[in-house]
């Protein structure tokens, strides 16, 4: 797995301050992604134990609220692969932080429907999620007032309420 970019200081994909992970690979191509080059499964950096390390410690502070994965997609099978030691890491060392995963996937359809009865990595993986922000971007459905997703076809889901209810259970800002 490579990666694009890691943001040590993130105020913008959710709330607090977080250390965001941009990974590369995505085959979703939403129109006018403000993320274009991360399509590219092969661009920016290899993504290593040492970059582990490297967000583990950005993440030391306790002003900093947690981790955020996006993309790219986090979500391809490759990366899911590439980001399970990391998120285990981030359970272990910091269980009181928080971790969103953004992805332009369906929860229902996709992740629940068609990822985890095909791959125990998606499995293991939502296990460390607490939130899910679902679907691709959609230029039509643009909206600059939402909080945390730039289209309002876009759910942000508490994924371990989800997973314990059987149904989606939505996030809001006042939580």
């Amino acid at each position: 797995m490579n990666y694009a970019d890691i943001k040590q200081y993130d105020v913008a994909n959710g709330p607090g301050v977080r250390v965001s992970l941009f990974v590369s690979g995505c085959t979703h191509h939403c129109r006018e992604c403000f993320n274009p080059e991360t399509w590219d499964f092969n661009y920016g950096t290899p993504f290593t134990q040492q970059t582990i390390e490297q967000i583990l410690d950005y993440m030391k502070p306790d002003y900093v609220k947690g981790l955020t994965l996006l993309g790219g997609e986090p979500l391809e099978h490759q990366n899911q692969k590439g980001l399970l030691p990391l998120v285990s890491a981030v359970r272990k060392a910091y269980p009181q932080k928080n971790i969103w995963c953004f992805t332009g996937y369906d929860y229902e359809r996709d992740v629940l429907g068609k990822m985890v009865p095909e791959w125990e990595e998606t499995k293991k993986l939502l296990a460390c999620i607490d939130v899910l922000v679902d679907g691709e971007f959609e230029i039509d459905k643009k909206d600059l007032g939402l909080v945390f997703k730039g289209s309002s076809n876009q759910r942000t889901i508490l994924v371990q309420e989800s997973l314990q209810r059987g149904r989606v259970v939505l996030w809001h800002p006042d939580r």
